[in-house]
This record gives C-alpha cells, sequence and structure tokens, in this order.
C-alpha cells in the first residue's frame, strides 16, 4: 500500500471567485446551430463541416465564423445559433500536504463509527447520520441484498485508474480491445476503454484513449463515489455497486469548451452510464442552451441523471453567493433531468464558501474536508462543492442499484424529498435539507411498482 498523503485541499474547480469575463471567450472555428423542427441542415461554402449532435442541433466547423454567422443571420430554418464558449481559466489548488498537529489546528478530527474494514473510512465524517448522509445506517438497512450495477460518468481531469482503490471499480468498455488501434464496437471511439479524452483528439478529429488523471480533481471525486469497500486498503466509497466512467474533459485550468462537455455526456449515456457527475462549472454562459439542450435529451431519452456542484463563489462578492441572482453553469440550467448540490461542513452547517439558491440549488451534502483518493495511489481531503457532488452522486447510485427502473426525474425526487431538513436551508435551498442515503432507499421503496433487486 503506498505512503497515504494527508492534504487539506480547497477545490475551487466548480466556480472560482474570479471576475467574469467582458468578452466570454470561444472557440474561433466552431458554432452551433440548433434548426427548427423539420428543417433541414443549413447549405454554404463557408461551412467546413457539420456533425449532428442530438436533434436538430448542429457543430458546424468553419474558418470565417463571423461571416458564417452574418449569413445565418436572416435565416426562418434556424432557432438559433450560438458559439462554442470556454470556461474560465482558473488554477487548480496544489497538494498541501499536513502532519497531525496541522490537521487538529485545521479542526479535523476522526469519526468513530467504521463499519469497513478499509482503515482510513473513520475520516469519511460523511458517512454519519448526526452531520452527514447517514450511509452506514443505509447499508445496515440494505443488509445483504445485492443492487444492480450502476456506470457512473465523471467529466473532470480524468482518473487514475491504477489507483490501488479504484483499478478494481474503473468502467470497461467490454466491447473494445485495448491497444489495437481499431474501433472495435463501431461508436466512433477507438481503444476507448475505460471512457474518452476530448482534450486530445486524433487526426480525424476524434477524442482519443488516454484518461488518466492529469490533476487530483478528478481521482478525488472518482473515490468519493466508490472506492473499493472492505479492501483493506485506503478509504471506501459511498456506493457499493458503481463502475466509473472517465471522461477526460476538464483541463487543469478548468477552461473546458462547451462541444467537449455535450460530448462527454452523450458518450456517457450511449455508453449506459445513468449518473453524469459534473464538478465543474464557469459564469458566463451568454444565454447558450446547448448544454442544457444536451442535459434535457439524455435525461429523457436514456434516463440520465446530471448531478452538478452548485459552486464556490462565497469568497467573492455576495452577489456571486446567489445562484439565483448570478447564475452558474451547468448548475443553473433548469432542468427536470439535474441536481444541483451546495456544500456541507461536519457540524451540519452550510460551507463558507457554498453557493446557496433558493430557486436553483437543490440539495446540500458534505464537502468540507473530505478525505479521498488522489493520483499516484496516494489520498488527501479538499473541500469544496465539487467534492458534495460525487457524494450525493454515490447515494443516488446506491438508490439507483436497489431501484433500477426509477428515472431520471424520479430520482431526482426522491433525493430531493427524502432530505434531512435543516432550519436554517429552508430560505437557501429548494429542499430546504441535506441528502439522506438510508432515507432516500426508503423514499424509493414507496414508489408503487419498485421491489429490491434481489433478496
Amino acid at each position: 500500500m503506498n505512503k497515504l498523503t494527508i492534504g487539506i485541499l480547497l477545490a475551487f474547480s466548480a466556480i472560482l471567485a474570479t471576475a467574469q469575463a467582458a468578452t466570454p471567450r470561444f472557440h474561433p472555428n466552431h458554432l452551433f446551430i440548433k434548426l427548427k423542427a423539420g428543417q433541414s441542415m443549413v447549405k454554404s461554402p463557408l461551412i467546413k463541416s457539420s456533425k449532428r449532435i442530438i436533434g436538430q442541433l448542429y457543430l458546424v466547423k468553419t474558418n470565417k465564423l463571423e461571416a458564417l454567422k452574418q449569413e445565418l443571420s436572416g435565416l426562418d430554418s434556424i432557432e438559433y445559433a450560438q458559439n462554442d464558449f470556454y470556461g474560465e481559466k482558473r488554477k487548480m489548488p496544489k497538494l498541501e500536504v499536513l502532519d497531525a498537529a496541522s490537521l487538529a489546528i485545521k479542526g479535523f478530527t476522526e469519526i468513530n463509527f467504521v463499519s469497513f474494514n478499509d482503515p482510513d473510512a473513520a475520516k469519511l465524517w460523511a458517512f454519519n447520520s448526526t452531520s452527514g448522509m447517514s450511509v452506514n445506517e443505509a447499508y445496515d438497512l440494505v443488509g445483504n441484498r445485492a443492487a444492480a450495477e450502476v456506470i457512473v460518468a465523471v467529466v473532470d481531469t480524468g482518473v487514475d485508474h491504477n489507483h490501488e482503490d479504484l483499478k478494481d471499480i474503473m468502467w470497461t468498455n467490454e466491447q473494445e480491445i485495448a491497444a489495437n488501434g481499431i474501433d472495435d464496437d463501431n461508436n466512433g471511439y477507438i481503444d476507448d476503454i475505460h471512457g474518452i479524452n476530448t482534450l486530445v483528439r486524433d487526426a480525424q478529429g476524434r477524442a482519443t484513449m488516454n484518461t488518466m488523471a492529469s490533476h487530483w480533481h478528478g481521482t478525488h471525486v472518482s473515490g468519493t463515489i466508490a472506492a473499493t469497500q472492505n479492501n483493506g486498503l485506503g478509504i471506501a466509497g459511498v456506493a457499493s455497486n458503481v463502475k466509473i466512467m472517465a471522461l477526460r474533459t476538464v483541463p487543469d485550468d478548468s477552461d473546458e469548451l462547451d462541444s467537449d462537455i455535450v460530448e462527454a455526456y452523450l458518450y456517457a449515456a450511449k455508453q449506459g452510464a445513468r449518473i453524469i457527475n459534473c464538478s465543474f462549472g464557469k459564469a458566463v454562459n451568454e444565454g447558450g442552451m446547448i448544454v442544457r439542450d444536451t442535459i434535457n435529451e439524455i435525461g429523457k431519452k436514456y434516463n440520465v441523471l446530471v448531478i452538478a456542484s452548485a459552486g464556490n463563489d462565497s469568497m467573492g462578492p455576495m452577489s456571486w453567493h446567489n445562484n439565483d441572482n448570478s447564475p452558474k453553469y451547468p448548475a443553473s440550467f433548469d432542468s427536470e433531468s439535474m441536481l444541483v448540490i451546495a456544500s456541507t461542513t461536519s457540524s451540519g452547517s452550510l460551507s463558507t464558501f457554498s453557493n446557496i439558491g433558493p430557486k436553483t440549488v437543490d440539495v446540500a451534502a458534505p464537502g468540507s474536508n473530505i478525505y479521498s483518493t488522489i493520483n499516484g495511489g496516494k489520498y488527501g481531503m479538499a473541500s469544496g462543492t465539487s467534492m458534495a457532488s460525487p457524494n450525493t452522486s454515490g447515494a443516488a447510485a446506491m438508490v439507483l442499484g436497489y431501484y433500477p427502473n426509477l428515472s431520471a426525474t424520479e430520482l431526482k425526487s426522491v433525493l430531493m424529498k427524502s432530505v434531512t431538513p435543516v432550519a436554517s436551508f429552508k430560505s437557501q435551498l429548494v429542499s430546504g435539507g441535506r441528502i439522506n442515503m438510508k432515507n432516500a432507499l426508503q423514499k424509493a421503496k414507496k414508489v408503487r411498482r419498485f421491489q429490491f433487486l434481489a433478496k
């Protein structure tokens, strides 16, 4: 077992408190075009190529973007045309290594409620019932009953799939033969064994197969969701029945591109993911609906629930703190197929950095001082709504494992209606409470046609 590294990290990856760019950056050769119902794709010498994304939405490549936008502006066949926006460049935090005394000063204490044989499970305060998600109680509830396997896609910086606590829970594309340079399953991607990398493309413009983590962030998120339980190593993930699909789509500076996010969502949905974790976001969108339309499409067509972090903007001006007033994307899109997560502390209060939104932020989950896997077979502690989102994704996956016929909207409803109510959250969050995994399982059982998968 590798030497454990303990670090306190503040995950600014959801949304950092940086000034919004006056002119949002966008790809100079991309344009999204959504046609009205029944209309055919526009033909123009300015269009080099076009690719259908979903429904009537296309991604067009051009060398003369402004001229093309001008040409399209007067056409009745087009519902909208939009730039392919980047996120906001921001520096990810470095790992801060702390000794025991420093940890005590930071206010971290171990919680002695262990029900797993993983040596550092005691650090997982999110598992308790007092201020966490009642994870231990949920496992007591289900006992030895088996759960269906659930694929959770992690759209992030990649995943260290060689990590001792992750190697056994990585999703594997069984229809693809590794490293043979052939698209064996004819899904448009070569050697996509554990997922795809939309940041590095081949000569034909296709996303490539290297999903190994370039930064600790995606590995940390993955461990929180599903690190192998009861293997005598490291930690335990929230869910016992998950395979992690790695989508390396967020650069180390978090400057993600809308078209990459959309491609990752669609890949995940088509390959069988039922939950997509999104611990990233941006404050600029210019009214674009591409990502929202994709979330809605995969929710309806593939029953996928997107779980998104609310953001960490309370460290900036107060107006940024409330997503109702200062939208963050994708979190602020209105979609029945997306659940938006704020962060809480081990005392049960809202994390000081967490965004809120009585109309736009759905629930809260543990996000401060979350101990999980990081690159190189190590472990570290991080804080952010980026950490609250995977705690929720793990809980959602457990519910779905026992009630696999739940739709995305039903799963969202179950999670929101089974929260642990917190009086101070009533004016801050839609549900007014914190995720409770035991309650969610009991709530799902009350939905008439659902039974435990196995007895």
